[in-house]
């Protein structure tokens, strides 16, 4: 009995360490096998202190528009127009008003908003912090980007933080702020549903944040910030049936934003490079039909200015843009916002493809112009 008790004794320590010891090793991970990946950290229960960060800087915009509308005749009948004429009513005026939203992004009080809301108005206002709204300058618009530049009179106001929209990914927490039917400035989450939009009609020149964060009437030059309170973006249409939000919002990245109010600052608008020609993706259909390879890339040119720098150049509808400036022709907007970024003055070699041929093409880039001329 006694030496059991012995053995036990002795014994007991070994075997205890021995099932730590197999407990240990079977934790680790073996080898050449993937880590664990990390537990995700829980989201912090408030977005209140992104929000504070930037909701100082957005703004209420009023505009007024008078429009002048010409009297209706007192009488239709076609008898007693002919003995007294055509006697009108006088003609009516009327007030029109718009509401909107804008970022506060510098020191000196210029404001982003959308071109939209301030289109055509001849007076325009501004609220902020429960004050009286006060009167703004439009410094410029940019309609092919739907930016505008304000600039308000007599006060002080806070600029925004601003982010870097490039390093937004999809599924990223976004908030959008602003006036929403005039209800005051008001606060919605959602996330980023997809990046680079393009091709929507909306403007010119597309490269849109797509988000589900409610957006509405009212939210339009807004900001759209990320959960350090960094403005990402300026609100600026949905795609609705009904004119309320379903959950389909873009903002123009601040990126582009902040290149555009550049411009206007300095220029009064927006100089971009055009040399006078139209185009659209190389399909495989399309390819096919011109006797292509289906994996080819490049510009179908559908148009061409008369008279314009593609034209002089010796560009023709039907060639196919291979390259620009010695980059592929990956997209329609892609050359697009090449010839774009090419200061008026300069020259761009393009690669073009006629007939199966490849042809060099140096066309001298004009500033473009406001509205294009007819085409040939």
């Amino acid at each position: 009995m006694k030496i059991q008790r012995l053995l036990v004794f002795l014994f007991l320590p070994l075997g205890s360490g021995a099932l730590v010891a197999l407990l240990l090793f079977s934790r680790q991970p073996r080898e050449g096998a993937p880590p664990a990946p990390p537990r995700p950290s829980s989201p912090p229960a408030s977005w209140a202190d992104a929000v504070a960060r930037a909701e100082r800087s957005v703004v209420n915009i009023y505009t007024r528009k008078v429009t002048r509308q010409e009297g209706e005749p007192l009488f239709r009948d076609p008898r007693v127009e002919h003995f007294f004429g055509d006697p009108r009513t006088a003609p009516r005026t009327r007030l029109q008003r718009n509401l909107g939203s804008g970022v506060v992004v510098d020191r000196n009080g210029y404001i982003l908003t959308n071109h939209h809301v301030i289109e055509g108005a001849d007076e325009i206002f501004i609220g902020a912090d429960a004050r009286a709204p006060v009167r703004a300058r439009l410094v410029g618009a940019d309609p092919d980007t739907d930016l505008a530049v304000l600039q308000a009179a007599g006060r002080e106001l806070t600029p925004a933080p601003l982010g870097d929209a490039s390093r937004l990914r999809v599924g990223d927490v976004v908030l959008a702020i602003g006036n929403p039917f005039g209800v005051g400035k008001t606060v919605t989450q959602g996330i980023v549903s997809a990046m680079d939009r393009r091709q929507l009609g909306l403007a010119t020149y597309e490269d849109f944040i797509q988000t589900d964060a409610a957006i509405n009437r009212g939210n339009s030059g807004g900001a759209l910030i990320n959960t350090q309170g960094e403005v990402v973006g300026i609100n600026t249409a949905i795609i609705s049936s009904s004119g309320g939000s379903h959950g389909v919002g873009f903002a123009i990245p601040i990126n582009l934003a902040r290149q555009v109010m550049r411009q206007i600052i300095e220029h009064g608008r927006v100089i971009r490079g055009w040399i006078g020609v139209g185009g659209t993706d190389l399909t495989a259909s399309l390819a096919r039909s011109l006797g292509l390879d289906e994996k080819s890339r490049g510009i179908y040119v559908t148009h061409v200015l008369e008279n314009g720098p593609a034209d002089r150049a010796g560009m023709q509808p039907g060639d196919v843009i291979l390259a620009v400036g010695g980059q592929p022709a990956e997209s329609a907007y892609q050359v697009m916002s090449r010839i774009a970024s090419t200061p008026p003055g300069g020259q761009l070699m393009l690669s073009v493809l006629r007939d199966g041929k490849r042809l060099p093409m140096k066309i001298d880039v004009r500033e473009r112009p406001p509205q294009g001329k007819a085409t040939r």
